[in-house]
């Protein structure tokens, strides 16, 4: 069966020309990694469609159901081609136009044609993650003049953001629209949706899937979306912090406060939350971490995250595979020093009879010693409303297909074992309790309390706790 049960938070690896060797993938599921992301902001639809299929080989070739995320680019700004070499002097004016051209020192093109209409004298501009700061002085039709606050080396497609700014950009591009047909023949399992700024953002993505849809992750990464939290976390399937364009967007002291305020609503309302950027940065160039580093991946684990995110580190840095070790090690390290979560009392359950029946498992987790909970769940539903209460026992999801095993990679403390669901739950039961037995993850003696619905075919209809004895 192939299940981990040491780690809880699971690891998200981004794929990139440093993981594009089929062994160095073999050695990153190896090391403890859960789910692969395509980041297609980096990426034609080509080398996409071959990372996906030797990702899924080699998951094949380990016995792991591991997901994959794509990670659609959304209305990201970008400066156009720029001539090698240019440096940008403080005090120095600059203008940002609409039309095509090879930029240099005195104008440079801005992907947002309308950048001119949405911006005005004073507002600030910032360019390659905010090393270059610029500040708007005037607008034209098709143009804005601005003058250079910061300065520094202006490089090609660098990103732009617009802080406290609202922008006229459609939040699906073009590309995002034939990215999500290729997502939806292609069998991907979460689509990460970039520039979040509205649950409108988020039903507008989910719209365009109509009769197949496929979870979302929503990333927050706007200034609006840090103010409309709650509404969007309620309309995503899961929920990123993405910490690069949050800080651009927000200011660097924000994020702390906003990435914990971010994993307790997500948290509250029963959603998987994921820390992303820059947690082992200096591992793209080093084969070990700064103690920041660690304290960073450390801090994400106590506030009970379900998962973090390596991003540059494995897609184009040296140590890819260390970078995974290294994670995992302090994933282990920190949760062995946390304090034992305690669930949440169901209050304010009364009419969720599936969040009550999750939060009094896992109050018996602690109170029986339990080896296990085992979750017996069509759609991985019931599964991840155990996992919002993080039991003290090991979690382990019976599912009855690898798709719905894939999907809960990504969720803290589960592990997927694939069974075929019976006509009747004492015969599910009975399979499961051999097939634990058989792994070793249940010894004669010891106690399993199982999660299920009398009608064992419906999603959503947990209603059942059962608690055997091994024999």
């Amino acid at each position: 069966m192939g299940v981990t049960l040491m780690r809880r938070t699971k690891i998200v690896a981004t794929l990139g020309p440093a993981t594009d060797s089929p062994g160095v993938l073999y050695a990153l599921l190896s090391a403890g990694v859960d789910v692969f992301r395509l980041n297609a902001a980096h990426a034609g639809p080509g080398e996409l469609a071959e990372r996906l299929r030797v990702a899924r080989a080699m998951a094949a070739e380990a016995g792991r159901e591991v997901g994959v995320l794509l990670d659609l680019p959304g209305p990201k700004l970008r400066v156009g081609e720029v001539v090698p070499g240019v440096e940008l002097k403080p005090g120095r004016q600059l203008r940002l136009v609409a039309e095509e051209c090879v930029g240099d020192s005195s104008r440079v093109t801005v992907s947002h044609r309308a950048l001119a209409d949405d911006v005005g004298p004073g507002d600030r501009i910032l360019i390659d993650d905010g090393r270059i700061e610029l500040v708007v002085t005037s607008t034209a039709p098709g143009e804005v003049c601005v003058e250079v606050v910061t300065g520094g080396a202006l490089l090609s497609r660098k990103g732009v953001n617009v802080p406290g700014v609202t922008l006229s950009v459609e939040p699906i591009t073009r590309f995002d629209t034939t990215l999500l047909a290729w997502a939806l023949a292609s069998d991907i399992d979460w689509l990460g949706q970039s520039f979040v700024r509205s649950a409108d953002d988020v039903h507008a993505l989910r719209g365009l899937m109509r009769d197949r849809q496929l979870p979302i992750v929503a990333k927050i990464e706007k200034h609006e979306a840090a103010d409309r939290l709650e509404s969007i976390i309620e309309a995503a399937d899961a929920v990123m912090v993405a910490r690069g364009d949050l800080g651009v967007e927000t200011s660097p002291e924000r994020v702390p406060v906003l990435q914990r305020r971010i994993v307790g609503v997500a948290r509250s309302a029963g959603k998987p939350v994921i820390i992303a950027t820059e947690m082992l940065d200096s591992m793209r160039e080093r084969p070990r971490p700064t103690r920041a580093e660690a304290s960073d991946v450390a801090t994400a684990i106590f506030g009970r995250a379900d998962a973090v995110m390596l991003s540059g580190e494995t897609a184009v840095g040296k140590y890819p595979v260390e970078s995974v070790e290294t994670m995992a090690r302090i994933i282990v390290a920190a949760e062995d020093a946390a304090a034992p979560p305690r669930p949440p009392r169901a209050t304010g359950m009364r009419d969720d009879v599936q969040a009550a029946v999750s939060a009094a498992v896992s109050e018996l987790a602690s109170e029986l010693e339990l080896a296990a909970i085992v979750t017996m769940t069509q759609s991985g539903a019931t599964a991840l409303a155990v996992s919002r209460f993080r039991p003290a026992a090991p979690l382990i999801a019976a599912v009855p297909s690898s798709e719905v095993a894939r999907r809960l990679a990504l969720v803290w403390g589960v592990r997927s074992v694939v069974v075929p669901f019976t006509e009747t739950t004492t015969e599910l039961l009975d399979a499961v309790t051999a097939r634990m037995r058989e792994a070793g993850l249940a010894r004669t003696g010891e106690r399993i309390a199982f999660t299920a619905g009398l009608a064992t075919r419906v999603p959503g209809g947990t209603d059942l706790i059962h608690v055997r004895t091994v024999e």
